[in-house]
């Protein structure tokens, strides 16, 4: 998946758990700016950074990563 569409994905999981991107960033152990590159899609999504996210947003990567 390119990074521009799984940044999408990770603000649409965000938006529906009710999450600022402070919040996300917080929980999750990374930096806003990281959170921040990610979502716009400048940023690839490391596996170690995907895992913190799935985890903080309660769904699998798989479900991050694969659109339904």
């Amino acid at each position: 998946m390119d990074n521009k569409r799984m940044g999408r994905r990770v603000r649409a999981f965000r938006k529906l758990k009710g999450y600022t991107q402070q919040e996300l960033a917080d929980h999750a152990g990374i930096s806003l700016a990281v959170l921040g590159a990610v979502e716009r899609g400048n940023r690839r999504l490391e596996d170690q950074i995907l895992n913190k996210i799935a985890d903080v947003l309660g769904v699998s990567t798989e479900e991050l990563a694969n659109p339904s």
